[in-house]
């Protein structure tokens, strides 16, 4: 199955592009997507369980993906 994986700010930039189109098993899960995503060239400053969002709701890393889901890694954010 296909997901579109979302990446944001610093993310974004690590991993050079705003969005990808990933390949997994069916029945994946949030955490097997972050480890596939984990191999990807400059991926190495990723945080091991970066938020992550499915179809705009706050995802926990058990969830089951399905085809076409779009997940949005979100990078920490500060403000003032």
């Amino acid at each position: 199955m296909t997901v579109t994986v979302l990446l944001f700010a610093s993310y974004a930039d690590l991993l050079g592009a705003r969005s990808l189109d990933v390949e997994l098993p069916l029945g994946a899960t949030v955490r097997q997507l972050v480890e596939r995503l984990a191999s990807y060239p400059g991926a190495a400053q990723l945080p091991a369980r970066p938020l992550v969002a499915v179809n705009q709701g706050y995802a926990r890393e058990s969830q089951v993906l399905q085809q076409g889901d779009e997940v949005a890694v979100i990078p920490p954010v500060a403000g003032g």
